[in-house]
């Protein structure tokens, strides 16, 4: 059976991709930093009949946690065959350049790239081991800095200091360790899930959690000619599927 560790998945769309994984045949480890939340969801998932899960305390933005939760995870599998990076947060709603603090700004990049970079190296020789490794960024069409840059493009005022540029550096690392990993079987890609009705937004987008997880899914299920160092966006690319950078 395959494994799965997916970060920031005791809800919303990290929840649902764990139920769709679940239902792919893979073992998840259900992350969560909040551990009794990620039993809470484990619980519903293994109600629905889906009994190949269990919840890993990891807290990203902690070097403490993330080599706790990589410590244990070594004690319960050899192998990872996939990463899911789920976990992000969006900071406050407005972001202007000159008036968003260092704090918040510092605060978004913890999560949303640090983070994804630390628990990629931690996780990295699990992943090795694996016969088909996959890892999957969770990024946002708003890291596009192509469409920033296009006054045409719908979400093109929607401009912020902290997210939006958190989401391009995660974009930038993406690409960095694709390469890095090219000569290997890793495919390496980045996600958009899509503008979705979560918490994360107050509800107000209007794409649904299981599209939006079968999105990243997609992502963790590539075969060995799928393709790595994409930025996968159906919302900034509806025809063909890959946002430009």
């Amino acid at each position: 059976m395959k494994t799965a560790l997916i970060t920031g998945a005791n809800k919303s769309i990290g929840f649902e991709t764990a139920r769709q994984l679940l239902q792919n045949g893979y073992y998840v480890y259900l992350g969560s930093r909040d551990l009794h939340k990620g039993q809470e969801a484990a619980e519903q998932l293994r109600a629905e009949g889906l009994p190949h899960v269990e919840p890993l305390q990891i807290d990203v933005t902690d070097s403490a946690s993330i080599a706790a939760a990589r410590q244990a995870l070594g004690q319960k599998t050899s192998v990872l065959d996939v990463l899911i990076n789920n976990a992000g947060i969006l900071g406050s709603m407005s972001q202007p350049p000159l008036g968003t603090s260092l704090s918040t700004i510092r605060e978004v990049f913890d999560t949303n790239v640090f983070g994804v970079i630390e628990v990629t190296q931690a996780f990295i020789d699990l992943l090795r081991a694996s016969a088909a490794p996959r890892i999957v960024n969770v990024t946002s069409g708003l890291g596009s800095l192509t469409l920033h840059n296009d006054p045409s493009w719908k979400y093109y005022p929607v401009k912020g200091a902290a997210y939006q540029p958190s989401k391009a550096a995660l974009n930038a690392y993406t690409i960095m360790l694709a390469y890095e990993l090219r000569d290997t079987p890793f495919k390496v890609n980045a996600v958009d899930p899509g503008y979705t009705a979560t918490d994360f937004n107050h509800h107000s987008g209007p794409g649904s959690v299981h599209d939006a997880a079968a999105r990243v899914v997609k992502a963790a299920l590539l075969g060995p000619d799928g393709p790595t160092s994409q930025f996968f966006s159906d919302d900034n690319a509806p025809e063909t599927g890959i946002s430009p950078w």
